[in-house]
């Protein structure tokens, strides 16, 4: 049986840091990505876009499923010399739910499937490629994996990612408040400071070993698993309104944080549901599962 010549693919949204675990949290949530991708035999790259990003994402080799592909053949091999690629996207781009990296993820898979690889046998590899092109991987590992993941790098000889996968505590129910706003990874960690108080260092150690705690068989710990001192203050220019938001829901007892770079708001209830009062305007309240199992894939 030769290899496939093309492959569907099903890809979770995610939110990251969860408050204090700055660059280690990822969370998958029931928000998909749907692509399809197939090899050719004439050169050249053909890209449709239908839902998130349609009319603004680049139809053509750099569109980010694609670099993901080009640089991930340059390891499996067996580049063809054409890929169609048709997107029905749903995870809002640039809005802190972790688009980018299931994007930077869908596209190494489909590289490695196409490739002739086994996905099991090469989700290390898989890693390295979607968290490398992301720069860290609690995104890319919890579409990954699906999931709790805690992730981390370490360095050397080599720039290496890790990570685990934990499920969930079953109580915990996020909702997501989306912004209609956007805002860039890059600018969000410009407004970050090199150094921070010893405090809150010591603070953030204590909220992050907690969160693993508290997402895993705690969920009544939350709301001060997901205290953070180390960055969602100093990004409050970017998106105040998303800062004033989680600060009245936390008023109100509800585990909130940013998600990601923002300026999205992801609060983890235990019935899927907000207080009175939580609508605002410029945030769309959808309230997500978790998504258990990271990305699914079908070849032909």
């Amino acid at each position: 049986m030769g290899r496939p010549t093309e492959v569907r693919i099903r890809v979770p949204g995610s939110t990251a840091n969860l408050g204090p675990g700055f660059d280690c949290f990822g969370l998958a949530l029931g928000l998909y990505d749907e692509l399809e991708v197939s090899a050719s035999d004439t050169p050249g790259v053909s890209v449709e876009v239908s839902g998130e990003g349609e009319g603004r994402v680049p139809l053509g080799p750099r569109h980010l499923v694609v670099r993901a592909m080009h640089q991930s053949f340059e390891l499996f091999g067996d580049a063809p010399a054409g890929i169609r690629l048709r997107c029905t996207n749903t995870v809002p781009h640039s809005r802190g739910l972790g688009s980018s990296a299931a994007a930077a993820v869908s596209g190494v898979v489909a590289a490695a499937v196409l490739a002739g690889r086994e996905i099991d046998g090469e989700r290390e590899a898989l890693l390295q490629l979607s968290a490398g092109i992301e720069g860290h991987a609690d995104n890319a590992a919890a579409s990954l994996l699906g999931g709790f993941v805690v992730a981390w790098e370490t360095t050397g000889a080599a720039r290496r990612f890790h990570a685990v996968r934990l499920d969930a505590h079953p109580d915990v129910h996020p909702v997501a408040c989306v912004a209609s706003t956007e805002s860039a990874t890059k600018a969000t960690r410009g407004l970050l400071p090199d150094r921070v108080p010893l405090g809150d260092a010591a603070f953030t150690g204590s909220r992050t070993a907690l969160g693993v705690l508290a997402m895993t068989a705690r969920p009544d710990l939350l709301l001060a698993a997901t205290e953070d001192r180390l960055h969602q203050p100093y990004r409050r220019p970017a998106y105040p309104d998303s800062l004033e938001l989680v600060e009245w829901l936390r008023s109100h007892g509800i585990p909130a944080a940013v998600s990601g770079a923002g300026p999205t708001v992801v609060a983890l209830t235990t019935d899927g549901t907000l207080p009175p009062g939580a609508e605002r305007d410029g945030f769309r309240v959808l309230p997500l599962p978790i998504d258990a199992a990271g990305i699914q894939v079908d070849a032909a």
